[in-house]
């Protein structure tokens, strides 16, 4: 059984590459960590959506929601991905995605980081605020020296998780212009396929 992490910013795209890793590697299964931590939030909290998860609650319920989202996840069988963020970007800073509990919880066998070009990062935003609400919220979209910035203190969290619980730290960098469309998502896809196999001693 093989459980890795895989962590990226908003935007970057990671919905897709773990839809082509599946095609790849059939019977994997895809855990989105967000989903577990808002089911718990409702229970808890009331809370309704994941916006209002991240500005609403505090620290120390939302530590006790992601050990909780830990804990039901650990349960699952089979080979696993578990999809989520290393840093959380709140109105008060960046808050860990995976702190020390959260990491001893879920026993990874490695931590995959994925970044890519800032500029690749925000065209996708963009496309998926005007697809879903038009021009109203295209103010809301980061400086490229910002998208950086979190991707920066995403791989930094990232490691600390890994080291804390003795597992891989996998960094796939995808700073190259694309060639075709989906370009980096079907190197990614094949690059977690392959480190699966090389886990799994295929």
């Amino acid at each position: 059984m093989v459980r890795i992490v895989v962590v990226a910013v908003p935007g970057a795209g990671k919905s897709t590459i773990l839809k082509k890793l599946v095609e790849k590697i059939p019977g994997l299964k895809i855990v989105n960590f967000g989903d577990y931590m808002l089911e718990e939030a409702r229970k808890a909290l009331g809370i309704s959506d994941r916006d209002e998860m991240r500005k609403r609650i505090k620290p120390t319920d939302y530590k006790q929601l992601q050990e909780k989202a830990a804990e039901e996840i650990s349960k699952l069988d089979g080979d696993l991905i578990i999809d989520t963020h290393a840093a959380i970007k709140t109105p008060y800073g960046y808050y860990p995605g995976i702190p020390s509990r959260v990491a001893e919880i879920l026993k990874p066998d490695a931590i995959v980081v994925l970044e890519f070009r800032p500029e690749d990062i925000l065209q996708r935003r963009l496309k998926d605020l005007q697809a879903a609400e038009g021009q109203k919220r295209l103010r809301e979209i980061e400086a490229a020296e910002e998208v950086e910035e979190h991707q920066l203190i995403a791989r930094e969290l990232a490691a600390a998780a890994a080291n804390h619980v003795c597992c891989y730290l996998v960094r796939l960098k995808f700073m190259h212009p694309q060639k075709y469309p989906y370009q980096h998502a079907d190197e990614a896809a094949e690059a977690l396929a392959d480190l699966i196999r090389k886990l799994k001693g295929e």
